[in-house]
């Protein structure tokens, strides 16, 4: 077994120290750029926190518009709503006088109501003009008014003079029949309406006439 020398002994230090010397830089250097890369990580995040909070504040200006234009456009909505129903009416008042004459002098009716409203078991129906008249006549006529008749207003009158007779039964044994009357029609719907059986009235120089042809006759529901 060979002896070891002061020497190597203290070469061996030397070699030893500098190795932890190296370790240690070698620890500092990582422990540096560790530090630099938690900095532009804070900084990064910093950066990301920036741009979510100007999302975030970009998202509720537009949340808050929205909000003010779905609300303009219900409040418009209500609006044109309400200016459909005054129409609604109006075209109701002014056919009336006419739509009278027409009751009168070509259905020989007696008795004219118009804005009828009735309930009866927890159900309502409204009807524009309701006329009738006994005796030989034996008739009821409902009216619908309609501002633009569309295809929905057959179905509307139809319902009508379904539920007619539930509502008013002391005209049970009364024949029916049903007109439909407007302002403004959409295409082919007149006719339509007669094929159904419905008698048709327009506005024409501001008073309401017969439209079917001659030889027409309404049915008797």
């Amino acid at each position: 077994m060979s002896t070891i020398t002061y020497e190597e002994v203290l070469s061996l230090l030397r070699e030893t120290d500098q190795l932890i010397k190296d370790q240690s830089r070698e620890a500092d250097r990582r422990f540096k750029e560790n530090a630099l890369e938690s900095k532009e990580t804070d900084r990064r995040l910093k950066e990301l926190e920036h741009i979510v909070r100007e999302q975030s504040r970009q998202i509720d200006k537009q949340t808050r518009q929205i909000d003010k234009q779905t609300y303009q456009i219900e409040k418009q909505g209500q609006q044109i709503g309400g200016i459909g129903d005054k129409f609604g009416y109006f075209t109701e008042g002014m056919a009336l006088p006419s739509m009278e004459r027409i009751l009168m002098e070509r259905f020989k009716m007696t008795f004219i109501m118009p804005r009828v409203r009735i309930r009866k078991n927890g159900k309502t129906i409204e009807i524009d003009v309701l006329a009738y008249a006994n005796d030989d006549v034996d008739l009821a006529v409902v009216v619908e008014v309609k501002s633009r008749v569309k295809n929905d207003a057959i179905e509307q009158l139809r319902k009508l003079m379904a539920q007619f007779r539930e509502f008013y039964p002391e005209h049970r044994g009364k024949g029916l029949v049903g007109i439909l009357a407007g302002v403004d029609w959409d295409r082919g719907i007149a006719e339509k309406a007669r094929e159904v059986g419905f008698s048709t009235a327009a506005i024409r120089d501001e008073i309401f006439e017969l439209t079917a042809p001659e030889g027409f006759e309404a049915r008797r529901w």
